[in-house]
């Protein structure tokens, strides 16, 4: 029995060091993008290990499996490491992503998750021709009346925006297989920030990566040159890609920030959410360059398989500073 739970010790160790290896792998390979998926419970593993050999007096192994555990820790600190969302008096902004699932989510929950939280912003994937109708008969339109929208008649490829102030400079992106937008916020009595809604194509069920991969590095160089404008951008999306892909973190890396990660909401599980368990990956995101995001959250959408994410933005300049009044 001891020899046994050695055996399965080291397998849990084994586990977290392939966790380890697959979140710094930047890797098109669709097994392996799958398997980063799912990188922290397979680092979890590694702290069962640690405490078998431990107990079972295993001295190299347990030197091992704690260097295997801290390694992972490393990996996933930055997501519980917050920071001040609050650099000084400067206006909020409150944003809302959902992925409504081929339209399918409940409208009325919709627009009361918009009308409690006082949503400013609500980016939204997978928005059909009909979707648009049903949400401002429940009253999205009364609510954010200014909107550019990029439905499909079927499927997940519809993306929108919707604001409570006037929208310019409404873009559609081509190039991608989901509809990525972005437009222009004026609201009265501050400088004008932009928002962007993206929907890159997931890389599995189907050997997809490849394309997931390009799209992830077109969202980028996207991002980037909204960024380099000088203004503020907030950032809804489900990026089909978690914390532990590298190609997320390097569309994070170079002047955005996740907003779970900024704030230290930690890992905000979104999908699948239309199961008898809890959700277990965190694919949709809010990013934010110029701004510190803070009250970070998940929320329920009934009808979709993805839960949403809210946050609170406070603009900043754009050196990162509080704007002064």
């Amino acid at each position: 029995m001891r020899r046994a739970l050695v055996v399965l010790a080291w397998l849990a160790v084994l586990a977290a060091a392939v966790g380890v290896a697959v979140h710094y792998l930047d890797t098109t390979v669709t097994v392996l993008v799958v398997v980063a998926s799912f990188a922290p419970f397979l680092m979890a593993a590694g702290v069962v290990g640690l405490l078998v050999l431990a107990l079972t007096r295993q001295r190299a192994g347990t030197v091992v499996a704690a260097l295997v555990v801290a390694a992972s820790v490393w990996t996933q600190l930055p997501l519980y490491l917050g920071e001040s969302a609050r650099p000084g008096e400067v206006p909020e902004v409150s944003v809302l992503q959902a992925n409504i699932l081929f339209g399918q989510a409940d409208p009325a929950v919709l627009v009361e998750q918009v009308r409690a939280r006082e949503v400013d912003v609500l980016t939204v994937n997978e928005l059909t021709d009909d979707a648009v109708p049903r949400l401002g008969a429940a009253g999205l339109d009364a609510e954010l009346p200014y909107r550019y929208l990029r439905p499909m008649e079927w499927g997940g490829g519809g993306t929108g925006i919707w604001s409570r102030h006037p929208l310019s400079e409404e873009t559609e992106h081509l190039g991608f297989v989901l509809n990525m937008v972005s437009a222009r916020v004026h609201e009265p009595g501050q400088r004008p920030y932009r928002v962007v809604a993206a929907h890159p194509i997931p890389p599995w069920p189907r050997p997809q990566s490849t394309i997931w991969n390009r799209e992830m590095g077109e969202v980028r160089n996207i991002l980037q040159g909204l960024r380099g404008q000088g203004e503020p951008v907030i950032v809804g999306a489900d990026f089909n890609a978690t914390y532990d892909h590298a190609q997320f973190r390097a569309l994070v890396g170079d002047g955005y920030r996740d907003a779970a990660e900024q704030s230290g909401a930690g890992v905000l599980a979104t999908y699948p959410a239309d199961r008898w368990w809890p959700p277990v990956l965190a694919i949709d995101h809010i990013l934010v360059s110029g701004a510190v995001a803070g009250d970070v959250e998940s929320v329920e959408l009934p009808g979709s398989d993805h839960r949403g994410v809210a946050a609170t933005v406070s603009l900043t300049s754009s050196d990162g500073y509080a704007e002064s009044d």
